[in-house]
């Protein structure tokens, strides 16, 4: 008959996959915030910010091509440059422009173009841009221009061969003819004519920043893509825009009298200004209410994720060392010498030494307390004086020897088990007490046979087995 051994639940068991799948998960989101940068932090993809996530090389490509490249830091500023002829706005970081100031872009001179990278959902399907998201990915693909076998219809791009721009995938919305929507880069590009200016959305910033600008063919496809005009007006915000004043006009006329608000002005409240009803404004985004979050980036959070993950996981791997030994049934019969020696090499493993001189303190109390008489449970002082009183040693030492600190040393160890064998051996033997005193003499013998003798008389030879023989 097979005995069946019933097998402990172990939490640890259980708990240490999900500890391991949420610390990678956790290491997934930080290598994710780390190769997508938020585009609402200051410097992504700046003219001036010479980091991963800046576009100072893009800038100077620009530049090399005898191309005019003029950075504003204000909505306003960039629609302005835009009446001085020709010109491509560059918008990195659509996100932080206000709505309103989306809707004129549609009345730039002719002429413009408007380059825009991965726009946020919300600006896109018709209102205020006509452009249609599809699927997204979780990182940008190189692919090439074609789509679908069909050649790209923008001759700056069609042969630049594979970028990085397939991350956002576009499709025209629901009313527009999707004729009219150019599409490449296995739609991570979309390119349509937007009242009278010719707007084209990227599905990634990898192909403009710095630390991807070498990669593939990025910088020929960022560089034909934004040199088609003499002028490259830059749209370089730090922080979320504020509207136009006064609010929701749009007119081509206008444009060089677009003056921001104040700074302390609020889309939703202010001297004659009306919101817009049920839209969403930039200066919200990223912005959750509480200063704490919003002191530090995102990355930074998922940083402090994935480090107090790990901590967890770290514990939690060392507690199996930790705590006294557990009890447990053994599934087979082994030798008690087996079990011992490995048992032993365990805590020596471990370097166990407090709890295996605690197992052998214990086992000692456990043989003493019988032979001294003791109660079932008694205390340290009495189990010492009774010891003390068998013996006839000092308190001190056998104080030290069964309650004393833990060994340093293997061979102290081995020292402090020997002193408890002979310990108790000493226990188990009669008590000392005083020598006893002496006996009084033993009388005298019977006299021998043939005749008593004297003091001085010595005692009879027996006879040597020669001289039995010759008798």
């Amino acid at each position: 008959m097979v005995r069946r051994v019933r097998r402990r639940w172990r939490p640890l068991r259980i708990i240490v996959p999900f500890v391991a799948a949420a610390a990678l998960i956790a290491g997934t989101l930080v290598a994710y915030q780390l190769e997508h940068p938020d585009p609402t932090r200051p410097g992504f993809l700046s003219p001036t910010n010479t980091a991963s996530d800046g576009a100072s090389r893009l800038a100077a490509a620009l530049r090399g091509q005898n191309l005019s490249v003029r950075t504003a830091r204000r909505t306003a500023e960039a629609l302005s440059a835009t009446l001085d002829g020709p010109t491509t706005l560059f918008i990195p970081a659509p996100t932080l422009v206000h709505p309103d100031y989306l809707q004129v872009l549609a009345r730039l001179p002719v002429g413009s173009r408007v380059v825009m990278v991965d726009p946020p959902a919300r600006l896109l399907h018709g209102d205020p841009v006509p452009i249609g998201r599809g699927v997204r990915r979780w990182a940008a693909k190189a692919s090439g221009p074609d789509l679908d076998g069909r050649p790209c219809a923008l001759p700056e791009v069609a042969r630049t061969g594979p970028a990085a721009t397939l991350r956002q995938r576009y499709v025209a919305p629901t009313g527009v003819d999707p004729d009219r929507v150019d599409r490449c880069y296995d739609a991570g590009l979309a390119r349509l004519t937007w009242g009278q200016t010719e707007l084209v959305v990227v599905g990634a910033s990898d192909p403009f920043r710095n630390g991807r600008f070498a990669e593939h063919r990025n910088a020929d496809f960022a560089t034909g893509l934004l040199g088609t005009r003499p002028t490259v007006v830059w749209l370089d915000l730090a922080h979320p825009d504020t509207p136009p004043t006064p609010p929701g006009q749009a007119t081509a006329p206008w444009l060089p009298e677009l003056e921001p608000a104040t700074a302390d002005a609020s889309p939703e409240a202010g001297p004659g200004q009306t919101p817009t009803p049920g839209r969403p404004t930039t200066a919200d985004a990223g912005d959750t209410g509480i200063p704490l979050l919003d002191a530090f980036p995102a990355w930074f959070w998922a940083l402090l994720v994935q480090l107090t993950l790990a901590v967890l996981a770290l514990a939690f791997w060392r507690s199996r060392r930790l705590g006294p030994p557990v009890a447990e049934p053994l599934p087979v019969h082994v030798a008690a010498a087996e079990t011992v020696l490995g048992r032993g090499r365990l805590y020596r493993r471990v370097k166990g030494r407090e709890p295996t001189a605690d197992a052998v303190r214990t086992a000692a109390l456990a043989r003493l307390v019988p032979l001294l008489a003791l109660t079932r449970r008694p205390s340290p002082a009495d189990v010492v004086a009774a010891v003390a009183r068998h013996t006839g040693r000092p308190r001190e030492p056998i104080d030290a020897l069964l309650y004393g600190p833990p060994p340093t040393t293997d061979a102290d160890l081995l020292e402090l088990g020997r002193r408890l064998a002979a310990l108790r051996a000493e226990v188990a033997g009669p008590p000392p007490g005083p020598p006893a005193p002496p006996g009084p003499p033993a009388p005298p013998g019977p006299a021998a046979p043939g005749g008593s003798r004297g003091p001085g008389t010595p005692a009879p030879r027996a006879p040597s087995d020669s001289e039995g023989e010759q008798r």
